[in-house]
């Protein structure tokens, strides 16, 4: 088994985020998504629910949003970006950290991990909701040798010297306000043009984002849209028995 990349002192240190943030963390067995929502409402934004794992690095964020949920949505693409950016300043160089619709992290095109998007279940799409939460896990390690049909790699496998969980929560929550500042500055499209340029290319298919967070594929056959809130309802990336991206 490949020596893992967390340090000894990872989980008893805690991440030094930026101003305006607070921490929450969870033992092991805990749920930073659902957790997250849980206390959204009371604990308000720029709240970051960590959970103390080995394995993965899962955490989730509380975000407040000023647009009706139709257009917030599209703080699902703010947020993956900031998830690539920060693994990818800590990756072995020329290495590509990838998105693949609309909610899944790869590294050198293997599944490492993903993002989901949550809000208030009775929010119409027309209103502002209350909060939103973005929760994201990284798979820190495989936890055993490569397998035959394994599509899935960890931080540990790829190289990712000296990395931690806390290196990358603090990474992104870095990135994140800079992606929350050229949001405020050029809006909601800059983001999805953003998450876009990472997007795992077809041959021959252009992609657009449309208002509300649905994809567009245009190729020689004509046109599909793919809705945004069913594909993160699915979160194909995401293996339910375990709780961690699929292997």
């Amino acid at each position: 088994m490949a020596a893992g990349p967390v340090r000894q002192d990872d989980l008893r240190r805690e991440p030094m985020l930026p101003p305006g943030f607070s921490l929450v963390t969870l033992r092991e067995s805990g749920d930073a998504f659902a957790h997250a929502q849980a206390i959204a409402a009371e604990a308000g934004a720029a709240t970051l629910v960590w959970v103390r794992r080995f394995d993965i690095v899962e955490f989730a964020v509380v975000l407040e949003p000023d647009a009706i949920l139709a257009e917030a949505r599209l703080a699902h693409y703010l947020a993956m970006n900031a998830l690539a950016d920060a693994l990818a300043v800590h990756s072995p160089p020329e290495r590509p950290v990838l998105f693949r619709w609309p909610d899944a992290l790869t590294y050198d095109l293997g599944l490492i991990g993903g993002g989901r998007l949550g809000w208030p279940a009775d929010c119409p799409e027309n209103q502002v909701p209350d909060w939103l939460v973005f929760g994201a896990m990284v798979r820190a390690t495989t936890m055993s040798p490569f397998q035959l049909g394994q599509t899935g790699v960890g931080m540990a496998e790829e190289g990712f010297e000296e990395v931690d969980a806390v290196d990358l929560i603090e990474s992104f929550c870095r990135h994140l306000m800079l992606g929350v500042s050229h949001w405020q500055e050029e809006g909601a499209k800059a983001a999805a043009r953003r998450w876009l340029d990472r997007l795992e290319k077809v041959v021959g298919v252009r992609h657009g984002i449309e208002p509300n967070g649905d994809l567009i594929a245009t190729s020689q056959f004509g046109t599909e849209r793919r809705g945004l809130v069913e594909a993160l309802a699915k979160a194909d990336w995401l293996d339910r028995d375990s709780g961690a991206p699929k292997l």
